[in-house]
């Protein structure tokens, strides 16, 4: 039988290639809770430090509620999707305050936090709770697209449908963490999306993707969208031993983080920065301000925007007078000192890179 057969080779092969990971076959649904939140959308390499970061800094749940927003940001500077910290902020904050900190212990419940999905909710109810509900995240769509054949584009809004019903069907509901963690384990190290170990899958002969040898075909993606890009013109103040910085607010991309004082404009090839510029000082700069060097651009790859960055730096005299900064250019922005910059505050990545060659 399929499914028999399925379970039993998935088993088989977890037994003789485990993945050691810090949060394999913890019980603490906060620390799954957040392992989880940090891999959604982030390598295991990537992400093992922040976990073991945010353990060590915020042991409990009670400990990341009382955290100060911008205190969670910087821990998890460089990670990049911050509505993620965001999220698992607030939502420790709602089990703090209204469950008294303890987790939720159910599906529903922990479905109900802020950031948590339908797939996180269900491998932290696995797994903390060995509750039957199967996981489908990007390396579930993989094993089973490929398993079964399905041409549905896993990135359309029908597949989810499909593929839930799928894998709660081949779920062993007896032993439903076990069955996540090898399923999710068999996808990241045997049926990868690149060079999968085909010839060494133990399940390749009820595989209907090997069968018809089209196992690079799955899984079907729909056609991409065109990422919009964006041309960001950084100012760099120098003032001594301060500088200028906002923090990002509204709807926009990286709300809650720090960056310079940021002009966007239409081309990455554009007027000239000092001509930009002049909009906001058509007199001209002050007596003893002066440009300095202009950075190549950086780059940053969202999930339907690029963003290119210039930064341009720009030496203020001491007694600069307060009413240069009244104006749109400079808007809700506040100094401090250079030496504090990288310490204090969490930037967006395509800023960390300028920093890390430049502060």
């Amino acid at each position: 039988m399929t499914v028999d057969f399925f379970r039993s080779s998935l088993f088989a092969w977890a037994a003789a290639n485990p993945r050691p990971m810090p949060w394999k076959g913890e019980k603490d649904p906060y620390k799954i809770w957040l392992s989880e939140i940090i891999l959604q959308q982030t390598r295991v390499e990537q992400g093992l430090p922040y976990f073991e970061k945010f353990v060590a800094t915020y042991p409990t749940v009670l400990d990341l509620a009382v955290a100060p927003e911008d205190a969670v940001l910087k821990l998890w500077e460089g990670l990049g999707y911050y509505t993620r910290a965001r999220n698992l902020h607030a939502a420790a904050k709602h089990i703090a305050q209204e469950f008294g900190g303890v987790f939720p212990t159910t599906y529903e419940g922990i479905r109900e936090l802020k950031g948590v999905g339908d797939y996180t909710a269900a491998a932290i109810a696995s797994f903390a709770y060995n509750l039957p509900h199967a996981v489908l995240d990007g390396n579930v769509y993989r094993v089973l697209s490929r398993y079964f054949a399905i041409e549905t584009p896993t990135d359309l809004p029908a597949a989810k449908k499909e593929f839930a019903a799928l894998a709660d069907s081949m779920l062993d509901k007896a032993q439903p963490a076990a069955f996540n963690q090898a399923l999710m384990d068999f996808g990241a190290l045997c049926c990868t999306p690149a060079q999968p170990g085909c010839r060494n899958c133990p399940m390749q002969p009820n595989c209907q993707a090997a069968r018809e040898n089209r196992v690079a075909a799955f899984p079907v993606r729909a056609k991409k969208m065109e990422k919009k890009a964006r041309f960001f013109l950084y100012v760099v103040v120098e003032q001594g031993a301060d500088t200028y910085l906002r923090k990002r607010a509204g709807k926009d991309i990286w709300r809650g983080l720090y960056e310079y004082p940021m002009l966007e404009v239409e081309s990455a090839n554009g007027l000239a920065p000092e001509a930009i510029l002049s909009r906001f000082y058509p007199v001209g700069l002050p007596n003893g301000a002066v440009f300095g060097k202009i950075s190549p651009h950086f780059k940053q790859i969202l999930t339907h925007q690029l963003v290119l960055a210039a930064f341009l730096e720009l030496h203020l005299p001491v007694e600069t007078k307060p009413d240069f900064f009244d104006n749109e250019l400079f808007k809700s922005s506040f100094n401090t000192a250079i030496n504090d910059v990288k310490k204090k505050f969490a930037f967006p990545r395509v800023v960390l890179r300028f920093l890390e060659k430049n502060v």
